[in-house]
């Protein structure tokens, strides 16, 4: 099974960082309003970042790292994934 860490922006331009083993399926919970608290009433979301894991424990550790992060680092994160020149 893949594992993935995701980042959504919403609405009111914060980022969500969250865990699933199905981006589509958590995204569309997101957007009808079964998704993360935080989320709701926040919309519209944008995926706009997703990393893959082959198990659960450093998917969720990864997660964990990316909250740890400042606002500016987790928008280079998001911009870093939008350059094909990096990585």
């Amino acid at each position: 099974m893949t594992h993935y860490v995701y980042v959504l922006r919403c609405g009111d331009d914060s980022l969500y960082t969250g865990y699933s083993t199905d981006v589509e399926r958590r995204l569309a919970e997101h957007r009808a309003g079964d998704g993360a608290k935080y989320t709701r009433g926040r919309g519209p979301l944008a995926l706009v970042h997703v990393e893959t894991y082959a198990d659960r424990s450093a998917a969720m550790s990864r997660e964990y790292q990316i909250k740890q992060l400042s606002r500016a680092r987790k928008e280079r994160l998001v911009d870093d994934a939008d350059d094909p020149a990096v990585g």
